[in-house]
């Protein structure tokens, strides 16, 4: 599997920080707009789509997280390496302090305690079976 190794919450970021640097645009300005059948118009912003993308990716982390192993190790070492820059840029950069770069903070950190958890849980089962299987 390609995505191996590499952390899926990086890409949030980067899109992040590449619209907070080169962009005009801010995080709260309407993209498009969505008539709902109530007739209410649902307005989506930048940050939005960004939160949005980033519960799919932490969705793929997650199961990312299944796996056991070296490669499931390295995912989850990543997995903190990113909470942690993305924990510095938003106390030291200005550009970051905003509602969507938190939301986005805290979906990394959801990934690297989620992930853990996991694969906790999973090893626990692995060794339950195991030792059930040895009874046998």
């Amino acid at each position: 599997m390609y995505l191996v190794g590499f952390p899926l919450l990086l890409i949030p970021l980067a899109i992040y920080n590449i619209i907070a640097f080169l962009f005009s645009t801010g995080f709260g300005d309407t993209l498009f707009t969505i008539r709902m059948m109530s007739q209410a118009d649902l307005n989506v912003s930048t940050g939005d789509l960004l939160v949005i993308l980033s519960i799919l990716l932490l969705f793929i982390e997650i199961l990312k997280a299944t796996r056991f192993g070296v490669k499931a190790i390295m995912d989850h070492i990543l997995s903190f390496v990113v909470f942690v820059a993305a924990l510095a840029e938003f106390i030291i950069v200005k550009q970051a302090a905003t509602p969507t770069f938190l939301l986005v903070l805290v979906i990394c950190l959801v990934d690297v305690i989620g992930g853990f958890s996991v694969s906790i849980r999973t090893a626990q089962r692995d060794l339950a079976l195991g030792s059930v299987d040895a009874n046998s």
